[in-house]
């Protein structure tokens, strides 16, 4: 028999996207961890480096609005890779931005994850199925912008339900 020991109403709570959004980010984060450990990196390291070699010079903070991720946190990470030697980061540019680069070591570090990856991403693809995975990609994408946009302060003089 469960025992409710609380007085508090936590009737809903098991739907809270907040909560179901970070276990199954958890359990994804941990597969890839797993894949990725031979490459001496993990699966947020990898998902930063690759955000950098795609757009590379990027700066700091379009490389945080592509990963969501906030400044504190990405700057956290950022100083980890610099200190491995797998990314530059260049002094203040224009505007006061600094701007990131993969290092030599950063390329060959992903060159070697990114087939552990790869292998990680088919086998989870078709164990969810291709067609699922698809929608689902879309709709992740559809949602984290919802998020974001409800997370935005409202613009001065705007109404509850307005743009």
């Amino acid at each position: 028999m469960k025992n409710n020991s609380t007085p508090l109403d936590l009737n809903g709570t098991g739907y809270c996207a907040s909560f179901n959004f970070r276990k199954t980010a958890r359990a994804v984060t941990r597969l890839y961890d797993t894949a990725l450990k031979e490459s001496g990196i993990r699966s947020t390291q990898f998902a930063i480096l690759v955000g950098i070699a795609k757009s590379q010079p990027v700066s700091i903070g379009k490389l945080g609005d592509l990963l969501v991720i906030d400044g504190t946190t990405l700057t956290r990470s950022l100083r980890l890779l610099e200190k491995e030697g797998l990314i530059a980061i260049s002094n203040r540019a224009a505007k006061r931005q600094r701007f990131l680069t993969l290092t030599a070591k950063g390329v060959d570090t992903l060159a070697r994850a990114v087939p552990a990856w790869r292998k990680a991403q088919e086998q989870f693809v078709r164990t969810v199925g291709s067609d699922y995975w698809f929608t689902l990609r879309g709709e992740l994408e559809r949602l984290a912008h919802v998020a974001i946009d409800l997370g935005k302060p409202p613009k001065p003089g705007a109404t509850l339900g307005s743009s």
